[in-house]
């Protein structure tokens, strides 16, 4: 039996996902090593090739294409759910600025804020749970939010200045592309294929069995009040995670091509997918 490493983040989405595949292994073909740790953390692992099967931002998984290709199966794309950008003082709403706070370099946050800005701010990268309490205590103008923190920060007495997934929606037409599972381009095919069918089913069950989740997504939630977390399952959990399907593939490719406008040094990657 193959034991693999498989390492994904600690926000709902991806708890509700993972749980069955984890707690109730679909397959008998592999056994599963799992880590769980903030996104950004992936992102910079990814670098090394740290883990075989692994939750990536799209923006770090362009930085490394040539070592992994993207899942059908597990993916976070949509409409209506992408980063905001917000501030304290809306008397004083910066159009364009030297530091905004960001969730993580390579997150598909940053990204979006680069290519809405034209790449003319400073990021100032910390832990996605940390940008409001900043922003609360006047330390910075303004930060970059993402997961259940959109669902909480108007409460908090936060505004927004952009909605940076509108703005792509809008520039494009295409839904949202946040983050994706992956797998290691040197791992057996055979392997990648049993894995993406069982990550199939545990989706699946997951959907059928919520009562079953709940306690394992509140324990690494950052979010306890369980109506955020069921909020930002709906919102993240949909139609793409089960398969990208041709327009999830097109919003993808588009995105990696705004991200090749930023860094023409890059080669281009075409089977991205596996």
């Amino acid at each position: 039996m193959h034991s693999i490493s498989l390492a994904y983040s600690p926000c709902p989405n991806d708890t509700f996902l993972f749980y069955h595949l984890i707690h109730e292994p679909p397959s008998k073909d592999f056994s599963i090593k799992e880590e769980l740790h903030d996104v950004e953390e992936l992102n910079l692992s990814s670098k090394k090739g740290k883990y075989e099967f692994t939750k990536l931002s799209f923006h770090a998984y362009f930085h490394v294409a040539d070592q992994y290709q993207i899942l059908d199966v597990g993916s976070a794309l949509g409409r209506g759910c992408g980063p905001i950008w917000i501030t304290l003082d809306s008397t004083n709403i910066p159009v364009k600025q030297k530091e905004i706070l960001v969730p993580g370099i390579f997150t598909t946050a940053n990204l979006l804020l680069q290519i809405y800005l034209s790449n003319q701010y400073t990021p100032i990268a910390i832990r996605y749970d940390k940008v409001i309490p900043e922003l609360l205590v006047n330390r910075y103008e303004s930060g970059v939010i993402i997961h259940e923190e959109r669902f909480t920060y108007v409460k908090k007495g936060l505004k927004k200045i952009q909605d940076l997934g509108e703005f792509w929606e809008n520039l494009t037409g295409l839904p949202i592309p946040l983050g994706c599972i992956v797998a290691r381009r040197d791992l057996p095919p055979k392997l990648k294929d049993e894995f993406v069918k069982s990550l199939s089913q545990s989706l699946k069950l997951a959907y059928s069995f919520p009562e079953k989740t709940k306690e394992y997504i509140l324990q690494n939630s950052q979010e306890k009040d369980l109506g955020v977390v069921e909020s930002h399952i709906q919102l993240y959990v949909n139609e793409y995670t089960q398969s990208l399907g041709e327009e999830g593939k097109k919003a993808i490719e588009r995105l990696y091509l705004e991200w090749l406008k930023n860094n023409p040094s890059q080669k281009r990657v075409d089977d991205i997918f596996y």
